[in-house]
């Protein structure tokens, strides 16, 4: 199959650079896939799941939050707000973010806080169900 060059930044490190078969995007207007040759695109990144298929045995999950993605004639990059590798995740630690999250829905007065609430909710409740796959 034919690679193409991807890099995955965020604003601790380069986490990615490397040539790959395949990238499975989480934009805000739906996942999308990435292969060689695909049409030049900017979107906004959604908190998600990027899958990484390297090579047809070789494949990485990483969870992001927030950034954009570029995809050009020299390949596709993704600037993330922040993004961790799926393994690195301690699911205690998940739950008691998911509770707090929880929580904090409860407690939100307004509607914009109600919404940045269930917004973070949604994105831990995503991220336990990848971690559970």
């Amino acid at each position: 199959m034919a690679t193409f060059h991807f890099e995955l930044v965020s604003p601790e490190k380069l986490l990615f650079s490397g040539e790959v078969e395949a990238v499975v995007v989480p934009g805000v207007e739906g996942q999308f896939t990435v292969m060689k040759d695909h049409a030049p695109v900017m979107t906004v990144l959604k908190a998600g799941i990027v899958e990484i298929d390297e090579a047809p045995n070789k494949k990485s999950r990483l969870f992001v939050r927030g950034g954009f993605a570029d995809v050009a004639a020299g390949g596709l990059t993704l600037l993330a707000e922040q993004a961790t590798p799926l393994e690195q995740f301690d699911s205690a630690r998940l739950a008691q973010e998911i509770k707090n999250a929880e929580e904090d829905l409860a407690d939100a007065t307004s509607d914009e806080a109600q919404k940045l609430a269930a917004d973070k909710l949604d994105q831990l409740n995503e991220l336990k169900a990848a971690v559970a796959a």
